[in-house]
Protein backbone atom coordinates (compact mmCIF):
# COMPACT_ATOMS: atom_id res chain seq x y z
CA UNK A 1 0.00 0.00 0.00
CA UNK A 2 1.14 3.37 -0.60
CA UNK A 3 1.66 5.86 1.91
CA UNK A 4 0.93 9.33 2.71
CA UNK A 5 2.89 11.45 5.56
CA UNK A 6 1.64 11.21 8.67
CA UNK A 7 4.44 11.38 11.09
CA UNK A 8 4.16 14.73 12.17
CA UNK A 9 0.75 14.27 13.64
CA UNK A 10 1.10 13.94 17.66
CA UNK A 11 -0.36 11.25 19.25
CA UNK A 12 -3.78 13.67 20.52
CA UNK A 13 -4.88 14.46 16.72
CA UNK A 14 -4.51 10.84 15.63
CA UNK A 15 -6.40 9.53 18.38
CA UNK A 16 -8.61 12.60 16.83
CA UNK A 17 -8.57 11.37 13.56
CA UNK A 18 -9.28 7.71 14.40
CA UNK A 19 -12.08 8.34 16.07
CA UNK A 20 -13.71 10.47 13.32
CA UNK A 21 -12.78 8.27 10.80
CA UNK A 22 -14.31 5.70 12.54
CA UNK A 23 -17.31 6.92 13.27
CA UNK A 24 -17.92 8.63 10.14
CA UNK A 25 -17.44 4.98 8.76
CA UNK A 26 -20.21 3.70 10.86
CA UNK A 27 -22.81 6.20 9.96
CA UNK A 28 -21.63 8.16 6.89
CA UNK A 29 -22.81 11.56 8.98
CA UNK A 30 -19.88 14.76 9.15
CA UNK A 31 -18.57 14.38 12.77
CA UNK A 32 -18.06 17.53 14.55
CA UNK A 33 -15.87 18.61 17.73
CA UNK A 34 -18.72 18.18 20.48
CA UNK A 35 -18.79 14.45 19.19
CA UNK A 36 -15.55 13.96 19.52
CA UNK A 37 -14.71 15.49 22.63
CA UNK A 38 -17.54 13.95 24.63
CA UNK A 39 -15.66 10.00 22.88
CA UNK A 40 -12.38 10.50 23.05
CA UNK A 41 -11.59 10.50 26.25
CA UNK A 42 -9.24 13.31 26.22
CA UNK A 43 -8.93 16.16 29.10
CA UNK A 44 -9.12 19.17 26.37
CA UNK A 45 -11.51 21.37 25.72
CA UNK A 46 -14.29 21.32 22.60
CA UNK A 47 -11.88 24.63 21.61
CA UNK A 48 -8.65 22.66 21.18
CA UNK A 49 -10.31 19.25 19.90
CA UNK A 50 -11.24 22.60 17.10
CA UNK A 51 -7.95 23.50 16.68
CA UNK A 52 -6.82 20.16 16.19
CA UNK A 53 -9.53 19.95 13.62
CA UNK A 54 -8.22 22.87 11.63
CA UNK A 55 -5.32 21.78 11.49
CA UNK A 56 -5.95 18.10 10.15
CA UNK A 57 -8.31 20.27 7.52
CA UNK A 58 -5.10 22.46 6.44
CA UNK A 59 -3.40 19.13 6.45
CA UNK A 60 -5.91 17.96 3.71
CA UNK A 61 -6.77 14.64 6.10
CA UNK A 62 -10.61 15.81 6.54
CA UNK A 63 -12.89 18.36 5.21
CA UNK A 64 -16.01 20.56 5.74
CA UNK A 65 -19.06 19.13 3.40
CA UNK A 66 -21.49 22.20 2.35
CA UNK A 67 -22.01 24.59 5.43
CA UNK A 68 -22.15 21.63 7.70
CA UNK A 69 -20.38 22.40 11.05
CA UNK A 70 -18.90 18.50 11.14
CA UNK A 71 -15.84 17.26 9.41
CA UNK A 72 -15.49 14.19 7.20
CA UNK A 73 -12.22 12.27 6.11
CA UNK A 74 -10.68 12.92 2.71
CA UNK A 75 -9.10 9.83 0.64
CA UNK A 76 -5.82 11.14 2.03
CA UNK A 77 -7.24 11.09 5.88
CA UNK A 78 -8.48 7.71 4.90
CA UNK A 79 -5.16 6.36 3.55
CA UNK A 80 -3.58 7.42 6.52
CA UNK A 81 -6.25 5.26 8.55
CA UNK A 82 -5.63 2.56 6.67
CA UNK A 83 -1.80 2.41 6.62
CA UNK A 84 -1.35 3.11 10.12
CA UNK A 85 -4.68 3.87 12.32
CA UNK A 86 -6.61 1.05 11.72
CA UNK A 87 -7.02 -1.71 14.46
CA UNK A 88 -7.40 -5.08 12.57
CA UNK A 89 -9.05 -8.05 13.53
CA UNK A 90 -8.89 -11.75 12.98
CA UNK A 91 -11.60 -12.76 10.63
CA UNK A 92 -14.72 -14.09 13.14
CA UNK A 93 -14.99 -17.92 13.40
CA UNK A 94 -18.26 -18.10 11.60
CA UNK A 95 -17.27 -16.13 8.83
CA UNK A 96 -14.13 -17.87 8.45
CA UNK A 97 -16.05 -21.57 8.88
CA UNK A 98 -18.35 -20.49 5.88
CA UNK A 99 -15.51 -19.67 3.52
CA UNK A 100 -13.87 -22.75 4.11
CA UNK A 101 -17.41 -24.61 3.59
CA UNK A 102 -18.08 -22.87 0.37
CA UNK A 103 -14.72 -22.89 -1.13
CA UNK A 104 -13.97 -26.55 -1.07
CA UNK A 105 -11.15 -28.05 -4.06
CA UNK A 106 -13.81 -31.00 -4.82
CA UNK A 107 -13.36 -31.82 -8.75
CA UNK A 108 -14.03 -28.10 -9.69
CA UNK A 109 -11.93 -26.40 -11.99
CA UNK A 110 -9.86 -23.13 -10.83
CA UNK A 111 -12.51 -21.49 -12.92
CA UNK A 112 -15.20 -22.77 -10.62
CA UNK A 113 -13.16 -21.76 -7.99
CA UNK A 114 -13.00 -18.27 -8.63
CA UNK A 115 -16.42 -18.23 -9.18
CA UNK A 116 -17.36 -19.10 -6.00
CA UNK A 117 -14.66 -16.76 -4.61
CA UNK A 118 -15.86 -13.60 -6.17
CA UNK A 119 -19.97 -14.83 -4.85
CA UNK A 120 -18.74 -15.19 -1.62
CA UNK A 121 -16.78 -12.27 -1.53
CA UNK A 122 -20.10 -10.10 -2.65
CA UNK A 123 -21.93 -11.77 0.02
CA UNK A 124 -20.34 -11.09 2.85
CA UNK A 125 -19.83 -7.86 2.12
CA UNK A 126 -22.16 -6.54 0.43
CA UNK A 127 -20.30 -4.97 -2.52
CA UNK A 128 -18.31 -6.27 -5.63
CA UNK A 129 -16.85 -8.96 -5.82
CA UNK A 130 -14.07 -9.03 -8.07
CA UNK A 131 -11.71 -12.15 -9.17
CA UNK A 132 -9.75 -12.39 -11.89
CA UNK A 133 -9.25 -16.28 -13.33
CA UNK A 134 -5.41 -16.81 -14.30
CA UNK A 135 -4.99 -17.99 -18.32
CA UNK A 136 -4.51 -21.66 -18.83
CA UNK A 137 -0.88 -21.97 -19.38
CA UNK A 138 -0.40 -21.04 -15.70
CA UNK A 139 -1.04 -24.51 -14.89
CA UNK A 140 0.84 -28.23 -16.20
CA UNK A 141 -0.73 -29.90 -19.40
CA UNK A 142 -2.17 -33.28 -18.71
CA UNK A 143 -3.26 -34.15 -22.01
CA UNK A 144 -3.03 -33.27 -25.91
CA UNK A 145 -4.21 -34.93 -29.01
CA UNK A 146 -4.01 -33.20 -32.44
CA UNK A 147 -7.77 -33.77 -34.72
CA UNK A 148 -7.25 -33.12 -38.47
CA UNK A 149 -9.85 -30.65 -40.14
CA UNK A 150 -10.02 -29.89 -43.82
CA UNK A 151 -8.11 -26.72 -45.44
CA UNK A 152 -4.93 -27.31 -43.17
CA UNK A 153 -6.60 -26.61 -39.52
CA UNK A 154 -6.31 -29.04 -36.21
CA UNK A 155 -8.67 -29.51 -33.86
CA UNK A 156 -6.26 -29.30 -30.28
CA UNK A 157 -8.04 -30.67 -27.41
CA UNK A 158 -5.77 -29.38 -24.16
CA UNK A 159 -6.88 -31.46 -20.85
CA UNK A 160 -5.03 -29.39 -18.03
CA UNK A 161 -4.25 -30.45 -14.55
CA UNK A 162 -7.13 -28.46 -12.98
CA UNK A 163 -9.66 -30.42 -15.11
CA UNK A 164 -10.02 -27.85 -17.35
CA UNK A 165 -10.50 -29.24 -21.41
CA UNK A 166 -10.04 -26.34 -23.76
CA UNK A 167 -10.71 -26.74 -27.35
CA UNK A 168 -8.98 -24.59 -30.17
CA UNK A 169 -8.58 -25.06 -34.14
CA UNK A 170 -5.11 -24.08 -35.24
CA UNK A 171 -3.98 -22.99 -38.93
CA UNK A 172 -0.94 -24.67 -40.02
CA UNK A 173 0.77 -23.60 -43.32
CA UNK A 174 0.50 -26.63 -44.77
CA UNK A 175 -1.54 -30.03 -44.12
CA UNK A 176 -0.29 -32.80 -42.02
CA UNK A 177 -1.62 -36.38 -42.01
CA UNK A 178 -3.41 -38.03 -39.33
CA UNK A 179 -0.28 -39.86 -38.66
CA UNK A 180 2.10 -36.94 -38.36
CA UNK A 181 -0.67 -35.32 -35.92
CA UNK A 182 -0.89 -38.81 -33.81
CA UNK A 183 3.19 -39.34 -33.77
CA UNK A 184 3.37 -35.41 -32.42
CA UNK A 185 0.80 -36.02 -29.48
CA UNK A 186 1.90 -38.85 -28.39
CA UNK A 187 5.98 -37.43 -28.55
CA UNK A 188 4.35 -34.56 -26.07
CA UNK A 189 2.05 -36.79 -23.47
CA UNK A 190 5.24 -39.08 -23.35
CA UNK A 191 8.02 -36.78 -22.53
CA UNK A 192 6.17 -33.20 -21.13
CA UNK A 193 3.00 -34.19 -19.36
CA UNK A 194 3.24 -32.15 -15.99
CA UNK A 195 5.03 -29.01 -17.83
CA UNK A 196 3.70 -26.08 -17.94
CA UNK A 197 3.14 -24.84 -21.66
CA UNK A 198 6.44 -22.50 -21.44
CA UNK A 199 8.71 -24.88 -20.42
CA UNK A 200 7.08 -27.59 -23.17
CA UNK A 201 8.06 -24.76 -25.85
CA UNK A 202 11.45 -24.08 -24.46
CA UNK A 203 12.34 -27.93 -23.82
CA UNK A 204 10.80 -28.71 -27.92
CA UNK A 205 12.88 -26.25 -29.09
CA UNK A 206 15.97 -27.58 -27.26
CA UNK A 207 15.34 -30.73 -27.70
CA UNK A 208 15.16 -29.84 -31.66
CA UNK A 209 18.32 -28.20 -31.87
CA UNK A 210 19.77 -31.36 -30.33
CA UNK A 211 18.10 -33.45 -32.18
CA UNK A 212 19.81 -36.33 -34.74
CA UNK A 213 18.35 -36.48 -38.22
CA UNK A 214 15.70 -38.85 -37.98
CA UNK A 215 13.90 -37.12 -34.96
CA UNK A 216 14.39 -33.64 -36.29
CA UNK A 217 11.36 -33.82 -38.63
CA UNK A 218 9.08 -35.41 -35.61
CA UNK A 219 10.49 -32.76 -33.23
CA UNK A 220 9.65 -29.47 -35.78
CA UNK A 221 6.34 -30.80 -36.23
CA UNK A 222 5.63 -31.12 -32.61
CA UNK A 223 7.12 -27.38 -32.39
CA UNK A 224 4.85 -25.99 -34.81
CA UNK A 225 2.24 -27.87 -33.82
CA UNK A 226 3.04 -26.80 -29.64
CA UNK A 227 3.63 -23.13 -31.38
CA UNK A 228 0.04 -22.79 -32.60
CA UNK A 229 -1.72 -24.88 -29.94
CA UNK A 230 -0.15 -22.66 -26.86
CA UNK A 231 -0.68 -19.26 -27.93
CA UNK A 232 -1.63 -17.07 -24.67
CA UNK A 233 -4.88 -16.62 -24.41
CA UNK A 234 -6.54 -13.66 -22.74
CA UNK A 235 -7.16 -13.67 -18.67
CA UNK A 236 -10.49 -12.92 -17.74
CA UNK A 237 -12.06 -10.77 -14.37
CA UNK A 238 -15.26 -12.35 -12.67
CA UNK A 239 -17.21 -9.97 -11.20
CA UNK A 240 -20.57 -10.41 -8.66
CA UNK A 241 -22.93 -8.43 -6.72
CA UNK A 242 -22.37 -5.35 -8.80
CA UNK A 243 -26.10 -3.88 -8.08
CA UNK A 244 -25.09 -4.40 -4.34
CA UNK A 245 -23.05 -0.52 -5.46
CA UNK A 246 -26.97 0.91 -6.00
CA UNK A 247 -27.37 0.80 -2.62
CA UNK A 248 -25.02 3.06 -1.33
CA UNK A 249 -25.95 6.71 -1.89
CA UNK A 250 -22.06 7.98 -2.34
CA UNK A 251 -22.75 6.40 -5.59
CA UNK A 252 -26.23 6.80 -5.80
CA UNK A 253 -25.91 9.19 -8.74
CA UNK A 254 -27.23 7.50 -12.17
CA UNK A 255 -24.31 8.73 -14.02
CA UNK A 256 -21.56 7.77 -11.72
CA UNK A 257 -23.45 4.12 -11.66
CA UNK A 258 -23.35 4.03 -15.48
CA UNK A 259 -19.56 4.55 -15.91
CA UNK A 260 -18.72 2.16 -12.78
CA UNK A 261 -21.44 -0.89 -14.68
CA UNK A 262 -19.85 0.37 -17.84
CA UNK A 263 -16.15 -0.20 -16.72
CA UNK A 264 -17.70 -3.68 -15.27
CA UNK A 265 -18.74 -4.76 -18.45
CA UNK A 266 -16.01 -3.73 -20.71
CA UNK A 267 -13.18 -5.01 -17.83
CA UNK A 268 -10.37 -3.68 -19.69
CA UNK A 269 -9.24 -1.24 -17.03
CA UNK A 270 -10.40 -3.47 -14.10
CA UNK A 271 -8.72 -6.51 -15.40
CA UNK A 272 -5.15 -4.44 -16.13
CA UNK A 273 -5.86 -3.42 -12.43
CA UNK A 274 -6.72 -6.75 -10.63
CA UNK A 275 -3.37 -7.55 -13.11
CA UNK A 276 -1.19 -5.15 -11.41
CA UNK A 277 -2.13 -6.72 -7.99
CA UNK A 278 -1.90 -10.37 -8.58
CA UNK A 279 1.74 -9.86 -9.41
CA UNK A 280 2.92 -8.41 -5.87
CA UNK A 281 2.45 -10.86 -2.56
CA UNK A 282 -0.18 -9.06 0.21
CA UNK A 283 -2.96 -6.68 0.31
CA UNK A 284 -3.60 -4.02 -1.82
CA UNK A 285 -5.64 -1.13 -1.65
CA UNK A 286 -6.70 1.75 -4.01
CA UNK A 287 -8.90 4.55 -2.60
CA UNK A 288 -10.76 6.63 -5.09
CA UNK A 289 -8.59 8.31 -7.64
CA UNK A 290 -5.22 6.19 -6.57
CA UNK A 291 -6.83 3.46 -8.88
CA UNK A 292 -5.37 5.41 -11.74
CA UNK A 293 -8.94 4.85 -13.43
CA UNK A 294 -12.31 7.82 -13.60
CA UNK A 295 -15.29 4.97 -13.25
CA UNK A 296 -13.31 3.81 -9.92
CA UNK A 297 -12.90 7.70 -8.11
CA UNK A 298 -15.31 7.72 -4.98
CA UNK A 299 -14.87 4.04 -5.42
CA UNK A 300 -12.11 1.86 -2.93
CA UNK A 301 -10.82 -1.52 -3.91
CA UNK A 302 -9.14 -4.11 -1.75
CA UNK A 303 -7.54 -7.19 -2.83
CA UNK A 304 -5.19 -9.46 -2.08
CA UNK A 305 -3.52 -11.87 -4.46
CA UNK A 306 -3.84 -16.06 -4.82
CA UNK A 307 -1.55 -18.81 -5.85
CA UNK A 308 -0.54 -22.08 -5.93
CA UNK A 309 2.37 -24.08 -5.80
CA UNK A 310 4.46 -21.18 -5.19
CA UNK A 311 3.11 -18.99 -8.09
CA UNK A 312 1.42 -16.14 -7.76
CA UNK A 313 -1.79 -16.86 -10.28
CA UNK A 314 -3.99 -14.12 -9.61
CA UNK A 315 -6.31 -11.93 -7.34
CA UNK A 316 -8.95 -11.52 -5.52
CA UNK A 317 -10.89 -8.39 -4.13
CA UNK A 318 -13.57 -6.10 -3.57
CA UNK A 319 -15.27 -2.46 -4.82
CA UNK A 320 -17.17 -0.53 -2.66
CA UNK A 321 -17.76 3.00 -1.61
CA UNK A 322 -14.42 4.41 -0.09
CA UNK A 323 -16.86 4.49 3.46
CA UNK A 324 -16.91 1.06 3.59
CA UNK A 325 -15.66 -1.02 7.17
CA UNK A 326 -11.77 -1.36 6.50
CA UNK A 327 -11.29 -2.90 9.88
CA UNK A 328 -13.73 -5.96 8.49
CA UNK A 329 -13.19 -5.93 4.77
CA UNK A 330 -9.43 -6.65 4.75
CA UNK A 331 -9.74 -9.79 6.97
CA UNK A 332 -12.54 -10.76 4.96
CA UNK A 333 -9.88 -10.39 1.57
CA UNK A 334 -7.27 -11.52 2.57
CA UNK A 335 -8.77 -15.36 4.40
CA UNK A 336 -10.11 -15.43 0.74
CA UNK A 337 -7.13 -15.14 -0.60
CA UNK A 338 -5.40 -17.46 1.54
CA UNK A 339 -8.30 -20.07 1.22
CA UNK A 340 -8.39 -20.08 -2.23
CA UNK A 341 -4.77 -20.58 -2.43
CA UNK A 342 -5.52 -23.58 0.28
CA UNK A 343 -8.30 -25.08 -2.21
CA UNK A 344 -5.94 -25.03 -5.41
CA UNK A 345 -2.73 -26.65 -3.88
CA UNK A 346 -4.58 -29.47 -2.35
CA UNK A 347 -5.82 -29.81 -5.40
CA UNK A 348 -2.80 -30.24 -7.27
CA UNK A 349 -1.57 -33.13 -4.95
CA UNK A 350 -4.70 -34.62 -5.44
CA UNK A 351 -4.12 -34.84 -9.77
Amino acid sequence: MSRHPGHELDARARRLLRLLIAQYLVDGEPVGSRTLSRSSGLDVSPATIRNIMADLEEAGLIASPHTSAGRIPTPRGLRLFVDSLIELQPLPRDEMVRLQRELPPGPATVRDLVGNASVLLSAMTHFAGVVTVPRQTDFPLRHIDFVPLPDARVLVILVFSDNQVQNRVIQLAKPLEARDLEQAANYINEHFVGLRVDDIRAHLLRELREASSELHQLLARAVELAAASFAPQDEDVLVSGQTNLMAYSELGNLERLRELFDAFQKKNELLQLMETCAKAPGVRLFIGEESGFAALDGCSVVTASYGAQGRLLGAVGVIGPTRMAYDRVIPVVQATARLLSDALNRAATTL
